[in-house]
This record gives C-alpha cells, structure tokens and sequence, in this order.
C-alpha cells in the first residue's frame, strides 16, 4: 500500500512539465471559473507559470483543432480541454457533446499526447456550477499524472 501512494505522490508532481490549455468562450462564466481553477492546481502541483500556454476558441467544437496544433508542435507534455455545453432543446447538444469529445480523443491518440477532456456535457446551467471548480482541479491533476505516466512508458 505504501508503494502504491509514493507512486501516485510522483506521478502528480507537475515540476518540469509544458502544459497546453485550449478554452471555449462559449459558456465563458462557466470556463473561465474551469479554467481558474485548473490553473490553480496546476501551480499547486508544482507546473511553473511560464509553461502553461492559454488559448481560447469560440466553442467545443473547434476545441480539438487548437488541440491538434498544440500537439503538431511537440512543445507539449500535456494538454487539457476546457469547455461546457448545455443540454438545449434540440438535438445539438448531442452533436456537439459527440463531436467534440471524439476530436479530443483522436488527436490524444494520433499524438500520443495526454490530453484531460474538461468539456462539462450537463442537462442545465445548475449542473454545470455545480461540477466546474472540481472538473478544473481534476484537468490539472490528469494531465500531470498522464504526463509523468507516459514519460515512464
């Protein structure tokens, strides 16, 4: 057991580690609240300021393109992906909640770049408040852990 929590312990140091942040506008006092609080766990795990590079996109969607420029560049150890969409009453929610979690996951595949999906897909705006503080702080420890995980493999 004590094994166990010494290798978490190293996987979440952030020391070192380039980290890319693609933001959606859309929703921008929901993802920015997502977005202050994954900065703050970052510097909390110890990712220096100058090596986290903020962009902003208009929505979901166009997420996994500046995702994939990121990943072009190789400058990255991880990036995360910072967005909210809100059930509305038709059927573009699902297609924007399908389209851009699989553009995440396929450019997290071609790159072999962890990549910390932090869309929020929520029914109502309630839902959202209620998950962004924690959906932030857990970006931030993904991309540290997934970084130093794929920097042992």
């Amino acid at each position: 057991m004590q094994d166990a929590d010494k290798g978490q312990a190293a996987r979440l140091d952030g020391e070192g580690l380039v980290v890319g942040i693609v933001q959606a506008r859309f929703n921008t006092a929901l993802t920015d609240k997502m977005l202050q609080a994954c900065r703050y766990e970052l510097a909390a795990l110890g990712v220096a300021e100058r090596h986290v590079t903020h962009v902003t996109v208009p929505g979901a969607l166009e997420i996994p393109i500046a995702l994939k420029a990121m990943a072009d560049s190789d400058d990255f150890d991880a990036l995360v992906a910072i967005g909210c969409v809100i059930r509305g009453e038709t059927y573009h929610f699902e297609l924007v909640a399908n389209e851009s979690g699989a553009g995440v996951s396929r450019v997290a595949l071609d790159h072999q770049i962890p990549i910390a999906n932090a869309i929020l897909t929520v029914e109502n705006e309630q839902q959202a408040w209620d998950r962004v503080e924690d959906k932030g702080r857990d970006a931030a420890r993904v991309a540290v852990e997934m970084a130093n995980l794929m920097g042992e493999l």
